[in-house]
């Protein structure tokens, strides 16, 4: 897409950022319409009025459907595709054009507070289910823009903080499901995300955003930082930075022509990205469509089935004992008394907190589901425990005197985490699910009647009261229709087909990256390298409470006839039950070689639906993901030669299918480096400074260290600054914070916003009130100037305002 020839250098740099929290600048000279974006990763979030970041206004409503932690659980890129058809109809009907999601970083720890917007710990199953979702929003002509590129692990410190990664790891384990998304779906843009990595800035690291993204992979879109998450509008213009928002004002219009004229900013870079800018305009914007326009009924109808099914498919029947006559508890039998128990139950919890939370056009509740249900009974319901913890001996006598009541056959309680604990800005302190409630279940399982947990939780919890339950069914954060797929798969209507897409530990304390997540500090160094979720556990041999691709059915599978060829593999899978089912079968591949360099790599995956006593043959293929390996002493990929162990099976920790094969490759395989030490068996816990040297090559590129506070430093670290305005500042935000979320239940996502913000992100996120000479004197300030920064803002105020007012002049002509 050609631009005008006679647009200004001003013209084209105010492409570059936004007009507004959610919309692009217009050109109307040369014909380049506004388009509109909102955060859509499970539901389209369309603010009303002007809108903010984190999605505490009011919107329009729309599907909730469920967020892509649970998504991922269905291993089902079409079910997902559908599901983005949906997500694409609705962005139009609401005049949305660009939908900021998919997210798509992989879960580095469980304790991660945005891990329920994240598909998976596995690259390929994140790659290949964003992939669906990004097919599916962009055929209906809106944009997908899958989000946080790149290594973006941690809520705290999150525009602020360095992701230290070697090169091996990064693309290997964190950039491979983005370019999986990029090949396959061929997203329009792409939203990098708030950290350094490496050093660098994601949204002006040249190596990210050139020479992988664009080059390599062949992207052609523009380019987004999350909002507020540019650093350097000059320096993300030159390494491929497009469009600056939410909106920075003309200070980055201004910055970028300076650089023009200054010869530090070449012309050519800036007319690319207003070109890449002006493309997805004109291929999206300046549609006839209602601003004012909500969903139609039929809309709503039809999208709330599709959610319903999509969760459905996604819930994970994690177990299923007995303790009733005739074996497990689940389905439950026609005409069975059914306690109720658990405030969740009653007023559901289906989605996370922050910028994705959806206006939901409907909800649902477990309790009214079971109401509704014709298969059983309700015996009662009972609150059972506070959901802001606290203790209630009342609550907990009542719930167990309706499950030891004579009246109830099974007890049926739903618990798990609540609003407080995921929520984009903030991280988990803990794996543990409220000890309230872990007491309620013991409770109720000494009245000796049946339970069955209802788990609601957007990441992995610890279970240590899972052998007081006889049936756990994980609903994930189910969306909107979450309640009535629940009901269906619990009385038998549908068969729970879902499959864990993350390890779930026995104990915190066995994670990887347990003893230094998240950082603290300006440096987040990945120190366990490449052995995240199952390639630690199953390398380091630690044992697991539900291994990555764990589920159970109402259905028994078995597989056969394994048979490995250039292509990929085939062999039978046969449902030996009497009851329709699916599962998901699961390839697996290693290497010739042990340790490091042979660790188990995730290959692919097919969800298989079988009729009663159906054998179906199934092939899974080989592609340009199976065997290869990143070499970052000469940096390309390369697939070592020899006899590779193939695996099939239906979860990462049981093979019911194996076989070598032998691959030509491109490199023999070479010896690991000795020095790499507890790497080479994935006791990454136990690897010195020496051995973390090694795996990067002898560099690890940390911050140096300042006793002077700069633009980058969170208003959080003000609580040690030597003046006492900086120091009364940020201790007032935590104590208001904590204030407000005991108050609420729920956490203060401005405060916390504020607090883990950077002074710098001033000058993007208050449409040009604030500039840089601006965030230069609130630096003064933090560093005990109070007076001397004072008066220097007064000043960069002023003129900053005349400075904005000729820009504007100029772009409109005047």
């Amino acid at each position: 897409m050609m631009m005008r020839d006679d647009l200004s250098i001003t013209e084209q740099a105010a492409l570059l950022s936004g007009a507004s929290e959610w919309e692009s600048r217009a050109n109307e000279r040369a014909g380049v319409p506004a388009f509109v974006m909102s955060d859509g990763p499970h539901g389209v979030r369309r603010q009303l009025g002007s809108g903010d970041h984190l999605g505490l206004g009011e919107s329009k409503p729309a599907t909730c459907f469920p967020t892509a932690g649970t998504v991922a659980n269905s291993w089902d890129p079409v079910l997902v595709e559908r599901m983005g058809r949906a997500l694409g109809r609705e962005a139009h009907d609401l005049d949305v054009n660009i939908l900021l999601g998919p997210g798509m970083n992989i879960k580095r720890n469980p304790l991660c507070g945005r891990n329920f917007e994240y598909f998976s710990e596995d690259p390929i199953v994140s790659g290949r289910m964003a992939a669906g979702l990004i097919t599916g929003v962009q055929s209906q002509g809106v944009g997908a823009c899958p989000k946080h590129f790149a290594v973006n692990s941690q809520e705290l410190r999150r525009q602020s903080s360095n992701s230290v990664v070697d090169d091996r790891t990064m693309r290997e384990l964190y950039l491979t499901a983005f370019e999986i998304a990029v090949r396959e779906a061929k997203p329009w843009s792409v939203m990098t995300s708030y950290n350094r990595v490496n050093g660098v800035y994601a949204h002006e690291n040249a190596h990210l955003l050139q020479d992988i993204l664009r080059k390599e992979w062949g992207f052609d879109g523009w380019l987004s930082p999350t909002g507020g998450g540019s650093n350097s509008a000059v320096a993300a213009v030159r390494a491929g930075g497009s469009l600056e928002m939410p909106s920075p004002g003309y200070t980055s219009v201004r910055e970028l022509v300076a650089a023009v004229h200054a010869g530090t900013l070449s012309k050519d870079d800036v007319e690319r990205r207003a070109r890449e800018v002006a493309t997805t305009a004109r291929r999206t914007g300046g549609r006839q469509v209602d601003r004012n326009g909500v969903l139609r009924p039929d809309v709503i109808d039809a999208h709330h089935d599709i959610a319903r099914q999509v969760a459905e498919a996604s819930d994970v029947l994690l177990k299923n004992d007995g303790r009733v006559a005739g074996g497990s508890v689940l389905p439950l039998k026609r005409g069975t008394r059914v306690a109720i128990i658990g405030d969740m139950a009653k007023i559901p919890r289906f989605q996370g907190s922050g910028s994705s939370k959806v206006n939901a056009t409907r909800s649902e509740s477990l309790l009214d589901q079971f109401m509704r249900s014709s298969d059983v009974a309700v015996a009662g319901y009972r609150q059972g425990y506070e959901r802001r913890c606290a203790p209630n001996t009342v609550l907990l006598d009542d719930a167990v005197a309706l499950a030891a009541d004579k009246g109830t056959d099974v007890v049926v309680v739903v618990i798990g985490l609540d609003e407080r604990s995921e929520s984009e800005g903030l991280d988990r302190s803990t794996m543990a699910i409220p000890q309230l409630q872990v007491d309620l279940i013991g409770a109720l399982h000494a009245t000796g009647k049946p339970i069955v947990a209802v788990l609601v939780a957007g990441s992995p919890v610890q279970t240590s009261w899972i052998d007081d339950a006889d049936a756990v069914l994980y609903v994930g954060l189910s969306g909107q229709a979450g309640a009535s797929a629940a009901v269906r798969i619990l009385t038998g209507e549908v068969n729970p087909s879902g499959r864990l897409a993350e390890t779930w530990p026995i104990d915190y304390a066995d994670c990887p990256s347990a003893a230094w997540y998240p950082a603290d500090g300006p440096d987040a160094i990945y120190r366990e390298g490449p052995f995240v979720g199952y390639r630690y556990y199953r390398t380091a041999d630690i044992p697991v409470r539900f291994p990555f691709g764990y589920g159970l059915s109402y259905a028994s599978f078995s597989f056969g006839a394994l048979s490995v060829n250039d292509d990929g593999v085939s062999f039978t899978v046969t449902n030996t039950s009497d009851v329709e089912g699916a599962t998901v079968a699961q390839l697996y591949v290693r290497g010739p070689q042990v340790g490091y360099s042979g660790r188990i790599v995730n290959s692919s995956f097919i969800k298989v639906r079988l009729a009663a006593h159906e054998r179906r043959v199934v092939h899974i293929d080989f592609d340009q993901y199976t065997f290869r390996h990143y070499d970052p002493t000469v940096q390309r990929w390369c697939t070592e030669s020899g006899s590779w162990t193939v695996m099939v099976g239906e979860d990462c920790d049981h093979d019911r299918l194996r076989a070598q094969f032998t691959v030509e490759g491109d490199v023999e395989p070479v010896p690991a480096d000795p020095a790499l030490g507890a790497y080479l068996t994935g006791r990454v816990k136990d690897a010195t400074d020496d051995e973390l040297a090694t795996l990067f090559r002898g560099h690890v590129p940390l911050t140096s260290p300042s006793s002077v506070f700069g633009v980058n430093d969170p208003i959080v670290s003000w609580q040690h600054s030597r003046g006492l305005v900086a120091r009364a500042v940020a201790r007032t935000l935590v104590r208001r914070e904590a204030r407000i979320s005991r108050k609420k239940g729920a956490p203060d996502l401005d405060t916390l916003f504020v607090l883990n913000m950077p002074p710098r992100a001033m000058s993007k996120m208050t449409g040009g009130l604030v500039d840089g000479a601006m965030v230069d004197a609130i630096v003064l300030v933090a560093n005990g100037h109070a007076v001397r920064g004072l008066g220097a803002f007064v000043v960069a105020y002023l003129r900053n305002r005349s400075a904005a007012r000729n820009i504007a002049k100029e772009l409109h002509h005047d």
